[in-house]
């Protein structure tokens, strides 16, 4: 039992250690390392299903230490699946994100275009040209109006701020 317990041991330790190489791995070798950390730990628990048959066929004063030696063995490749579990949720929440990142920078917000779709409606609708500069030119304030309402919101709360602390 104690030969297959150290090597047990011993693989366990070097999981530990690939876990810290999977922080730093780059995308296209991550999935690699992942799987290559599953398949060790699945080895693990293979080895501790023999191991747990192996500690209950020692002598009865060794045998309380043995088993747990063997469920202390178990504990750790449970934190350790638990780890790399949690690792990649973590990198498929990441991927999602910069997924739904791109696609929101792909995506183009043009005001020029729709701005011109309006004038084409107003077009049809038989408005006059005065009428359509006129509102271009309401647009055109109402941008001034909203920057300076958002300088003037952020001047208020910096007030705030400074008055109640």
């Amino acid at each position: 039992m104690e030969p297959l317990y150290q090597q047990t041991h011993k693989q366990v330790h070097e999981i530990q250690s690939h876990m810290g190489r999977l922080e730093t791995a780059d995308k296209q070798s991550v999935h690699l390392v992942e799987n290559e950390i599953q398949a060790s730990i699945d080895q693990i628990f293979s080895r501790l299903e023999r191991l747990e048959i192996l500690s209950s066929k020692e002598p009865p004063n060794k045998r309380q230490n043995a088993k747990l030696r063997v469920d202390q063995l178990k504990y750790d490749v449970q934190h350790l699946q638990t780890a790399l579990r949690n690792f990649q949720h973590r990198r498929y929440a990441r991927e999602q994100q910069e997924r739904q990142r791109e696609e929101l920078l792909s995506r183009t917000f043009t005001t020029n275009g729709t701005q011109k779709k309006i004038l084409d409606i107003a077009n049809m609708l038989g408005l006059s040209n005065t009428v359509m500069r006129l509102i271009e030119k309401r647009a055109f304030q109402d941008k001034y109006f909203m920057i300076g309402g958002m300088l003037l919101t952020c001047v208020v709360m910096f007030l705030v701020v400074q008055y109640l602390t």
